[in-house]
């Protein structure tokens, strides 16, 4: 497999595609699971099973040398004869070009750590809906130490490889492209709670969580550039000026948060912030009152016409 491609398409890919295989890829492990111990009982200790791989259709559009992904759909895989169940994507073609008339089957999509062997045949056996079609993997582990999303795009190119002409599977580069449907949907399932019934505190507490590891995150880094200074004044490594001339750099950006047209602008604000906080109470407690009178108004006017008029107080 080379390391990047080199056909000079630009990929554009939509968050709905990595949701949809994240969930086709969560329940059919779910329900794996759930079979496995059916199967075996609850008190084998039989080894886990390895994670299942899924397998599905890329949708969107191509305008001259972009290429954007929009969505996506699942596709039946025989793990038997490696190979797609070629009437069903047929039949969710037809139906999917009913409902989005203007997007074309782009690729596939699968699960993995890393492209195998065995992917080329089914990439193979899409060239005759789409010539030049790609290849979306998500890797579902987790990483902790991973900063970049677990999904890579691959291009097929034909190669002379020991004087055979052979197609292998080459990295492309994409971009992430929103639209606002897609961001209020996403920053939706963000916020959503936990399903254990967690409150509102939960979520707090998680949020505060993840402000505390990356302000103790900083201040590892930091105290690692203090000990490097410290060594570099005492002569136990070499000196280079053009890391001094970045933490000088650094360091004169400091000063700017500690001058007295910032303390003014930073009281100006949070004074302009109590107040609104200020105001939003006042407006919260005087439509509560309103409320309460209107019910008082509501109870006392069907008091009145039940049987004589009595003093409201």
């Amino acid at each position: 497999m080379a390391s990047s491609s080199s056909s000079g398409l630009t990929f554009k890919l939509h968050p709905l595609v990595i949701v949809n295989i994240s969930d086709h890829y969560t329940r059919v492990k779910s329900q794996a699971h759930f079979a496995n111990a059916k199967t075996n009982g609850a008190t084998s200790s039989s080894p886990p099973s390895p994670p299942p791989r899924v397998f599905g259709c890329v949708i969107g559009i191509q305008r001259g040398r972009t290429v954007e992904i929009f969505n996506s759909f699942e596709l039946l895989h025989d793990p038997s004869t490696d190979s797609l169940d070629r009437s069903f994507l047929e039949k969710k073609q037809e139906l999917y070009k009913k409902v989005f008339p203007n997007f074309y089957i782009l690729g596939w999509y699968s699960t993995g750590s890393d492209a195998q062997e065995s992917d080329m045949s089914i990439h193979k056996a899409l060239m005759d809906i789409n010539e030049s079609p790609v290849y979306v993997l998500l890797n579902p582990s987790i990483n902790p130490a991973q900063k970049d999303l677990p999904v890579t795009i691959y291009e097929s190119e034909l190669h002379v490889i020991d004087g055979i002409p052979q197609l292998i599977f080459v990295r492309a580069n994409y971009t992430i492209e929103t639209v606002e449907a897609e961001r209020i949907s996403v920053d939706h399932v963000a916020h959503l709670k936990p399903s254990d019934g967690g409150s509102a505190a939960t979520q707090l507490a998680a949020h505060l969580t993840g402000i505390h590891s990356a302000i103790k995150m900083l201040n590892s880094r930091v105290r690692v550039l203090h000990h490097y200074l410290l060594a570099m004044q005492k002569g136990d490594i070499p000196c280079e000026n053009s890391l001094l001339r970045q933490v000088s750099s650094l360091l004169r950006r400091l000063p700017a948060i500690e001058s007295a047209k910032f303390q003014d602008d930073f009281l100006m604000e949070y004074n302009d912030t109590l107040l609104i906080t200020y105001l939003a109470m006042f407006t919260n407690c005087a439509s509560s009152m309103n409320e309460l009178v209107d019910k008082f108004n509501t109870a006392y006017d069907r008091h009145s016409r039940r049987g004589g008029r009595t003093t409201f107080i």
